[in-house]
């Protein structure tokens, strides 16, 4: 009796241990436009009538083969960059397997890009979210925990933000996730989850004919429970080169899902 309880618990402890880990995943998907000009901003290259020829059979394209690389990654949660509207986020949404919630918020870009975050709902909860110069600012709670999440696109703004909300909350814990290969992480106590694999020669994308780690993942305090991943599937890889099979090169129209591939870690 003593020994089917001592068992007992032990399952208990390693159920919530499991149950205590996020899967993130930071997901740049490459310029995913809607077919409707904008009234805002200059996107007449991606319409039906623009340089692209952007319309709704390629439109459509796009987002199911972005709910393929989604769905194949099978996180709590995922922030995206390159999504112009709420009405691309829900088009993904709707057609992922995972039941899955979405926020977005616009950032009022030149080029009309957004961040959005997919999270299953009883894995993280958004408190309150707020859109900034280059960023997407999200304060979550995971778990028992209040967490900042911070999604930017530019080191120089992400400086700013981070430092401002280490200033408001020293001790509350920070995932920061973005375009943000030349952040001075060490600046802010940050852990890098991907500088391992970095090292290791790994990346998210093809520069000058290396792969590079483009995107990153930060958390402060250390809390990714390994060292992160590059995602990197043969269907998503141009059969002649290897590489990360953009949507368009140059004016052709190459039917690719994107330029950039999807990084993940653990947070414990």
């Amino acid at each position: 009796m003593a020994r089917r309880c001592v068992l007992t618990i032990l399952l208990i402890l390693i159920v919530e241990s499991v149950c205590a880990q996020l899967r993130f995943a930071y997901y740049d998907v490459d310029r995913l436009y809607d077919t409707e000009p904008s009234l805002f901003y200059d996107d007449t290259e991606f319409t039906p009538e623009g340089r692209y020829k952007w319309n709704s059979t390629r439109y459509e394209r796009k987002v199911n083969q972005v709910v393929a690389v989604i769905d194949s990654l099978r996180c709590d949660a995922v922030a995206l960059y390159g999504v112009e509207s709420e009405q691309v986020v829900r088009d993904i949404a709707l057609r992922l397997k995972g039941d899955y919630t979405y926020l977005h918020r616009t950032i009022n870009s030149f080029d009309g890009m957004d961040f959005a975050l997919l999270y299953l709902a009883d894995r993280l909860e958004p408190l309150h979210a707020e859109a900034q110069r280059a960023a997407l600012i999200i304060e979550a709670l995971i778990g028992r925990d209040t967490v900042n999440l911070v999604l930017c696109s530019d080191s120089r703004f992400a400086d700013l933000h981070i430092e401002e909300l280490i200033e408001r909350h020293p001790e509350r814990g920070m995932l920061v996730a973005g375009k943000l290969y030349d952040l001075d992480a060490t600046a802010y106590g940050l852990h890098d989850c991907l500088a391992a694999a970095a090292r290791r020669g790994q990346g998210n994308r093809i520069y000058r004919g290396r792969w590079r780690m483009r995107d990153r993942i930060f958390t402060r305090p250390p809390l990714c429970g390994h060292e992160g991943a590059v995602v990197i599937r043969r269907e998503w890889l141009d059969e002649r080169t290897a590489e990360p099979l953009p949507t368009y090169r140059g004016n052709r129209y190459t039917k690719g899902v994107g330029a950039y591939l999807p990084i993940w870690c653990e947070i414990e």
